[in-house]
């Protein structure tokens, strides 16, 4: 018997869930784009939105994900929810060592110019409102890649050990719904509205509570005390790009 298999964790299990979810409903959306590309329809999806089902499910989905980040819960990570005081454990210093605001606004600069190029394909005419749904709602799928598998945030920009400690953790939904501000549909603004308030939230109990965010300070956030072990799977991808690297590096020299 394998004494070192881990056992899937709760919140490993609602992320698994989260990307089996979204996947599914932006191939779904795919379809339906082809489809009405296909028929050569100048409406979105084809004019299945004036059904207010495809928009209105997309809506739904998250619409509830976000709302229910406003309050502590047990489905989310601490790195999610260490804004709350219940995720809040002293560890007796007082000076908070917070990730550097450098490399927060690298961060936004990369974020801004992707988009930006995206929002003028879109303003003149090469992509349509359609393909900027459906960037939305692949940036979705990509930020539970990030959380699971390998985050290119973490990795390039903001070198966090993990998400526990993510200082732009709850950034994700207003990243996401981004491409969403050049779509002139209430779905579509609500959304980015919700995920604005979530960020100004988030941003507003760093600057009034930063104890709660730093590894120094909030007990919580340390390796010793995370039963949700997000990393594993990340960890044992970085092994593996680790042994592949080597095994080609010692071919070469064989060779």
């Amino acid at each position: 018997m394998n004494t070192n298999k881990r056992k899937l964790t709760l919140i490993c299990a609602v992320h698994y869930v989260k990307l089996c979810y979204r996947s599914l409903l932006f191939l779904i959306t795919i379809v339906m784009y082809v489809i009405g590309r296909i028929r050569q329809s100048e409406e979105l999806f084809g004019g299945y939105e004036d059904n207010q089902w495809v928009l209105g499910t997309i809506w739904l989905v998250f619409a509830v994900e976000m709302a229910c980040r406003f309050f502590p819960s047990r489905l989310e990570s601490t790195g999610c929810g260490k804004q709350f005081k219940r995720n809040y454990r002293p560890t007796g210093q007082t000076d908070p060592k917070l990730q550097s605001w450098k490399r927060t606004l690298a961060v936004i600069a990369a974020w801004v110019l992707l988009n930006g190029i995206i929002g003028g394909l879109y303003l003149t005419g090469i992509i349509d409102g359609g393909i900027m749904i459906l960037i939305s709602l692949a940036y979705s799928v990509c930020d539970m890649i990030c959380i699971l598998f390998f985050c290119p945030f973490q990795t390039w920009f903001m070198k966090n050990r993990c998400c526990s400690d993510c200082r732009i953790y709850n950034w994700d939904y207003a990243m996401m719904f981004t491409p969403l501000v050049f779509i002139p549909n209430a779905y579509a603004w609500s959304l980015l509205g919700i995920s604005l308030l979530l960020l100004l939230r988030w941003e507003i109990t760093l600057r009034r509570y930063p104890e709660r965010f730093a590894v120094n300070t909030n007990a919580c956030l340390a390796c010793s005390n995370c039963a949700e072990k997000l990393c594993h799977h990340k960890k044992q991808l970085r092994n593996f790009w680790e042994k592949n690297r080597l095994r080609e590096k010692n071919k070469r020299k064989i060779r």
